[in-house]
């Protein structure tokens, strides 16, 4: 059986030979020069528990107070429409985050700082991901929380239930999580708080000119 997460074969629904793209009159460039800003994903990635969701949330909020233009796609919320009906197998994982970054980049398009909060455990469908977007539009933070602090945290009972064997396929117990090897940010969370790592991003940010 083909590995879920080789993409080297043919897409699972390819599209149909009749589609063909539509050239439009307004694109990226335009929108983001109305909004006055760089349009980037910035693509949070870790363990359950690691603070993903928490920091993600922080960055929006400091980038809106400076008036830039933003939304958050995060994994438990979208799971709840977008990709409700997937499940947690290998391969349910990567159609989650091929719609994910399919979703992101229409985001991006539209000229937003598009923050994305997601385990996303393989590093194969991150840079997919990656590659549907232009250089430099695609910046990876790996939340670099050890597992047995995400166990210590467990804020919603998760480990418990997964170690219990309630939950199968759990990234980090039963499911495999393949850390970055060079994300553009580390964001050690043993040694920040919320407000220092959402302050590292935004720097970084700044740094490479996505916002003054």
């Amino acid at each position: 059986m083909q590995d879920p997460r080789d993409a080297s074969g043919p897409p699972a629904h390819p599209a149909p030979a009749a589609v063909r793209p539509q050239a439009l009159s307004v694109g990226k460039a335009a929108r983001a020069s109305l909004k006055r800003q760089r349009p980037v994903i910035l693509w949070l990635t870790g363990l359950s528990g690691a603070g993903k969701s928490t920091i993600a949330d922080r960055i929006e909020e400091r980038l809106w107070q400076a008036g830039y233009h933003t939304t958050l796609l995060d994994g438990d919320n979208l799971r709840g429409g977008l990709t409700r009906d997937l499940g947690f197998s290998d391969a349910d994982r990567v159609e989650n985050m091929r719609r994910v970054g399919e979703t992101a980049k229409l985001m991006l398009e539209a000229g937003l700082i598009v923050i994305c909060s997601f385990i996303s455990p393989f590093r194969k469908e991150r840079m997919l991901a990656r590659a549907l977007v232009d250089e430099g539009e695609f910046l990876e933070i790996f939340i670099d929380t050890p597992l047995a602090e995400c166990m210590r945290r467990d804020p919603k009972g998760l480990y418990a239930r997964a170690k219990a064997g309630l939950i199968p396929h759990f990234t980090g117990i039963t499911s495999p999580y393949e850390a970055p090897v060079a994300p553009e940010i580390r964001l050690d969370t043993l040694g920040c708080g919320v407000e220092d790592a959402a302050g590292q991003v935004l720097a970084e940010l700044r740094r490479r000119g996505v916002i003054a």
